[in-house]
């Protein structure tokens, strides 16, 4: 069974692989997905109603880019990193299998699936996380595996 962590101060150290946080939810309105989709991500079914209508997506959907900023926003404000989070030098296996629709809420679960002390920088270590954003369905939106650097605890 995995340990379920809430809001820290938590460290490198606290955490082992299995280890588990979820957020809460944020639900994204319409001009939400509009206005993030004509600043940053200008295709039709980010940007027009109509023309969504006509899109694959049969409407209005938003931006891959838009769940990933908004699973970020979620991850940072539940607080389970936050004292400990040095950045992240890689996203890898990013994955968006179903759009996300106005009025959706979203849940980010995060997994840790890998930590290891760094070899060069005693005061981090490397932790890989999967984070899977997921609507309120309980149906998978994104699933992202970020690799952060952590602090570790002052030694002595």
């Amino acid at each position: 069974m995995p340990r379920i962590f809430t809001a820290g101060p938590h460290y490198f150290e606290d955490f082992a692989a299995g280890d588990q946080f979820v957020t809460a939810g944020a639900t994204l309105s319409e001009g939400q997905i509009l206005g993030f989709g004509l600043t940053y991500d200008p295709q039709p079914f980010h940007t027009d109603i109509e023309a969504a209508k006509a899109s694959i997506f049969g409407g209005l959907v938003a931006s891959g880019f838009h769940t990933l900023a908004l699973t970020c926003r979620l991850i940072m404000s539940c607080g389970v990193i936050n004292a400990c989070n040095l950045g992240g030098p890689a996203l890898d296996e990013v994955r968006f299998p179903r759009p996300v629709k106005p009025d959706d809420t979203l849940t980010v679960t995060a997994t840790f699936e890998e930590l290891r002390a760094s070899a060069s920088k005693p005061d981090r270590g490397i932790a890989k996380i999967r984070y899977v954003t997921r609507n309120q369905r309980g149906e998978e939106v994104l699933s992202v595996l970020i690799t952060h650097m952590l602090r570790r605890r002052a030694m002595g």
